[in-house]
């Protein structure tokens, strides 16, 4: 569908569907997906403890303590913030209920043209969007739906996620490298004054962590990983999945790269900076 060939609709009246704070902020009440996000943020913290409380603190060197907790600290910090971005931002929803004969008529579509209407939330559907059952809402670009960061990865939103893989992956590794560097330094000194803890408790800390730390690791890296090729090749992991036939114009792999993360800048990297805007007739036809 081509949307230059139409004139600017009227705006329809603002959605609060998924919404909290009075419309402000997008939230997904599901039980599954709070508990997740809930326990992401706690497995953080447990990272968190022992690296700082159990490894960097007691440390005899201050610049090897100072360098790792200034690294960590700002992973740790960037990936809860993409973490949040992931979860609180519209994943690029379709209000629901916009397929309407007498919306239809106002955004002057031909006698006879083909439009998609999704029976379960009754919006017209457009170009690459995929109905999700527990946001109960057609997603522009739907990738998948993520209860780590209960929500779905869309055309606003696939940037923090992917953010969220990078950093989680990230400091997964420095824990890793932190833990094991831990584990000889304390053989090495024979467990005397290696930590603030028992040995006993030390080990249990460490080898938890280091459980945790590969565990999510090997799972964020693929995910990083899936998330870019889509990326690559501008097909989101629906498509991948139904093996869909591409319909739409595919972008060059550059364009494909910055309809996601925008201009390269280090802007790329950072959770405080929106993905680029859409067309100025899809903000109309599709607003958030």
């Amino acid at each position: 569908m081509k949307y230059e060939q139409f004139p600017i609709p009227i705006r329809s009246e603002r959605d609060l569907h998924n919404k909290c704070c009075g419309g402000m902020v997008w939230c997904i009440k599901d039980i599954c997906g709070v508990i997740c996000a809930i326990l992401t943020w706690l497995l953080i913290l447990y990272a968190e403890f022992v690296v700082m409380a159990v490894m960097l603190i007691p440390n005899p060197h201050p610049m090897y303590r100072f360098f790792n907790m200034a690294l960590f600290q700002t992973f740790a910090f960037l990936a809860f913030a993409s973490h949040l971005r992931a979860m609180l931002t519209d994943p690029g929803a379709v209000p629901k209920g916009n397929a309407t004969t007498e919306i239809i008529q106002q955004m002057g579509f031909r006698e006879g043209q083909v439009i998609f209407k999704c029976p379960k939330c009754c919006c017209i559907k457009p170009e690459r969007a995929h109905h999700c059952s527990v946001c109960q809402r057609c997603i522009r670009k739907m990738d998948h739906h993520c209860p780590w960061v209960n929500n779905c990865v869309g055309e606003n939103n696939q940037k923090y996620f992917v953010l969220f893989t990078f950093y989680i992956a990230t400091i997964s590794i420095h824990s890793l490298f932190l833990a094991v560097n831990q584990f000889l330094m304390c053989v090495r000194n024979e467990w005397r004054e290696c930590s603030s803890y028992s040995p006993p408790a030390t080990v249990v800390f460490l080898v938890f962590l280091v459980f945790e730390a590969l565990l999510f690791a090997i799972f964020t890296t693929v995910m990083l990983l899936s998330q870019l090729q889509a990326i690559w090749n501008d097909e989101t992991g629906i498509e991948q999945l139904k093996k869909e036939e591409a319909k739409w114009a595919r972008k060059s792999r550059w364009k494909s790269i910055q309809a996601v993360f925008g201009r390269f800048s280090l802007a790329w990297f950072s959770p405080f900076t929106q993905p680029p805007s859409r067309s100025k007739f899809e903000s109309y036809l599709y607003p958030v």
